[in-house]
């Protein structure tokens, strides 16, 4: 299986071979655990594949921008397997006897590794070939800014995508290297940093004649939040070899505005894939209550999309019950004079687009719900700053970026802190000091102090 192949038969090959794989993997456990055959059975299993489907869809398992660890995938696919066999057991005791012929208990054992085994092995290493890349910026348009340039999209498992380059003055005006646009000079990065969203900048400058340009790229990219990576050499080298050489395998030190926590973060991401799925399933008679009743009180779908904006600035949609009438973003204009929040955020107490319904919902957060399917699909985390508009994020000062660079949340310092009775002001720097200062210590105290405040309802409009 290479590229070439892959270029044949059509964009996302691997997803759909998972798919069929795991599709395969459903009907051949539910046959394997059968306690009878005939037309019971293979209604049942299409059911079960039916599920399969569905559920693997709205976490959206299959989809390559995921970037999943090892861990989080086995949680993901022991989370899709145990609600499917729930699924199954649900319908064995609601349905009459001899329905559902198969023993739920020996198919869940015997799906978890028909489908974990040729994920780990197999789809997992043809995604490669389909994930998309990571996109950086390089500071520079010299000799080492196009070596780095070679390195990065040459090496086959990097997944790197230069996007352009800023030259720095002192260097020749060109319009482009290796086909890839030079986009202006290093002066220009704040202005790109605010226009596209990257993964990391490299700073591919020679430190005795581009410090000053250096520098200001570096505090540029300090104050956003952005990875940026720096070259470790300033000297030529003939023997000597650094004693860590995985700390420079590219030949760059690469820098972050957080502490790393690599194994907390990984917990991190394994409490939210746990919690937002226990939470989905011990509230879904709530969910689908306050669904009806959506759609009983008000024209309109019963969910609000809505795009923000993610992690490094990558924009997602995010869901929420519908608390607003249909054209509330249309009125929004209208009602602009009425803004109670500073800052670019609008926020007013009595605001008439609300639905009654939307008002009793709202106060206690239970239009935020939803957002719980964000937070399994990896757009979200339990706990961080919350995802804003494009609009809002447009009028950011520079500083106020780097609350992007964590994945956003539910929840955070603010929802506990009064929510819209601060400032915009104080949001932003209650954002700043999580971000600073996370712990999995720190998370956990956050939801601790949620709880009440949604109860209560207090600070929310």
């Amino acid at each position: 299986m290479n590229k070439s192949v892959i270029a044949r038969w059509g964009p996302r090959l691997c997803s759909r071979l998972n798919i069929s794989s795991d599709i395969f993997a459903v009907i051949a456990a539910a046959f394997f655990c059968a306690d009878s055959t005939g037309f019971r059975l293979l209604v049942c299993t299409l059911i079960a594949a039916l599920i399969w489907a569905v559920q693997s869809f709205v976490v959206r398992y299959y989809d390559p921008w995921a970037n999943r660890s090892g861990v989080e995938e086995t949680a993901m696919v022991s989370l899709l397997v145990l609600g499917l066999a729930s699924a199954l057991w649900i319908l064995q005791v609601v349905l009459p006897a001899g329905l559902v012929p198969m023993r739920v208990d020996h198919f869940f054992l015997s799906l978890w590794p028909l489908v974990l085994v040729p994920r780990m092995l197999i789809f997992r290493r043809l995604d490669l070939l389909e994930m998309p890349a990571e996109e950086v910026l390089i500071v520079g348009s010299g000799a080492m800014a196009r070596c780095t340039a070679e390195d990065l999209e040459d090496r086959p498992r990097a997944r790197m995508r230069v996007i352009g380059y800023l030259r720095f003055p002192d260097e020749p005006e060109v319009a482009n290297l290796r086909d890839t646009p030079v986009l202006g000079t290093a002066d220009d990065l704040e202005q790109r940093l605010r226009a596209v969203a990257v993964n990391e900048v490299y700073i591919a400058g020679d430190a005795t004649r581009h410090a000053q340009w250096m520098q200001k790229a570096i505090r540029i990219c300090e104050r956003f939040g952005v990875p940026f990576a720096l070259p470790a050499y300033s000297f030529r080298l003939e023997r000597a070899r650094p004693a860590v050489p995985s700390a420079v395998s590219d030949g760059y030190l690469h820098y972050v505005s957080h502490a790393p926590r690599p194994y907390q973060r990984s917990l991190k991401r394994l409490f939210d894939i746990f919690a937002s799925a226990a939470a989905l399933l011990v509230l879904s008679p709530l969910l689908a209550a306050v669904a009806l009743l959506i759609k009983l009180t008000s024209k309109g779908p019963v969910f609000f999309k809505q795009e923000r904006v993610g992690l490094h600035g990558r924009p997602f949609h995010m869901f929420k019950f519908r608390s607003m009438v249909v054209n509330a973003e249309q009125l929004k204009d209208q009602l602009r004079a009425l803004n109670e929040q500073s800052g670019p955020v609008f926020k007013i107490k009595n605001d008439p687009r609300i639905t009654p319904i939307g008002r009793f919902i709202r106060k206690y957060s239970i239009d935020e719900l939803p957002q719980l399917i964000n937070v399994l699909r990896g757009d979200m985390s339990i706990v961080g700053p919350r995802p804003p508009v494009p609009k809002e994020v447009a009028q950011y000062e520079g500083w106020q970026r780097r609350r992007l660079s964590v994945r956003p949340g539910l929840t955070c310092i603010w929802q506990v802190s009064g929510r819209n009775q601060i400032s915009f002001q104080e949001w932003m720097f209650l954002d700043m000091r999580y971000i600073d200062h996370w712990s999995l210590g720190e998370d956990m105290s956050l939801i601790w102090k949620t709880f009440p405040v949604v109860l209560t309802g207090r600070g929310a409009s």
